[in-house]
């Protein structure tokens, strides 16, 4: 490998690590907001019941609209780096995550400065307002959370490469969709009932019922849309490719392609 295509492979690695970071860190900050996914695209909420006992809409957390993207980086980069580059883009996002919340931790203790609390201290409407209030219970998030995230984050991406990986060994360099769609359909399965179960069920007070309904719920979502975005994968690797030019490129893959061990 000269020192271009050197220069072009790490180029590449940096772009979509950045963009991987970059997402799962917001992903985890913007998550505390809940929103309802119908009556934002102008419907009613589908009032499901499940176990016969919670009724559910398609109410998600605010970081949902922007996992999709960590999905289809998490697919390109193990196309083309393999389960090392995952494992390092993966271990590297959850400190930095961890570094996030611990720095909210820490400022959100900070005093407030009486100014701020006084020019914030009304609504446009002239009702009364709490700002530190606010930003406390904006930005801070209970210990159960962050650890079920944490967790839930680095298990499903070690089965998402590992999967990944077998179906490349079975589709060859064919079928992108079926091993990105596939390694999505069973990592985000864990994925989205460890985060559950640790935060709410083991450190909260949920039942096991509603656990598996709520679980269902945000899994039909990240499984339909990582089904939706499949065409972005074919982008992403068109355009890296061209960028890297097709030897480096088949060169890239075949390495990525050889080590299938889950660790």
């Amino acid at each position: 490998m000269n020192k271009s295509q050197s220069s072009r492979k790490t180029n590449l690695f940096m772009v979509l690590g950045g963009i991987f970071l970059t997402n799962a860190i917001l992903a985890e900050i913007i998550g505390v907001k809940i929103f309802s996914g119908e009556k934002t695209l102008g419907f009613q909420p589908v009032n499901w019941t499940f176990f016969g006992e919670f009724v559910l809409d398609f109410n998600l957390t605010a970081g949902a609209i922007i996992w999709p993207v960590v999905f289809i980086t998490t697919d390109i980069i193990n196309e083309y780096f393999g389960k090392k580059g995952v494992r390092k883009i993966s271990f590297l996002t959850a400190g930095l995550i961890a570094y996030a919340f611990l720095v909210i931790m820490v400022v959100t203790r900070l005093v407030p400065a009486d100014f701020w609390l006084d020019v914030n201290s009304e609504t446009p409407t002239g009702g009364s307002f709490d700002i530190n209030y606010a930003f406390n219970t904006i930005f801070r998030q209970g210990g159960g959370i962050i650890i079920g995230s944490l967790t839930a984050f680095l298990l499903g991406q070690l089965i998402d490469v590992y999967v990944f990986q077998k179906l490349r060994a079975v589709t060859g360099e064919k079928m992108i969709w079926l091993r990105a769609t596939g390694s999505t359909f069973v990592s985000q399965f864990i994925d989205s009932f460890v985060v559950l179960g640790i935060a709410f069920y083991i450190f909260g007070n949920w039942s096991l019922s509603q656990i598996i309904a709520v679980g269902i719920m945000n899994y039909i979502y990240k499984f339909t849309v990582a089904i939706v975005l499949t065409p972005l994968l074919y982008v992403g690797h068109g355009m890296i490719d061209k960028y890297l030019g097709k030897e480096l490129a088949e060169e890239m893959i075949t390495e990525a392609s050889k080590d299938r061990s889950f660790i």
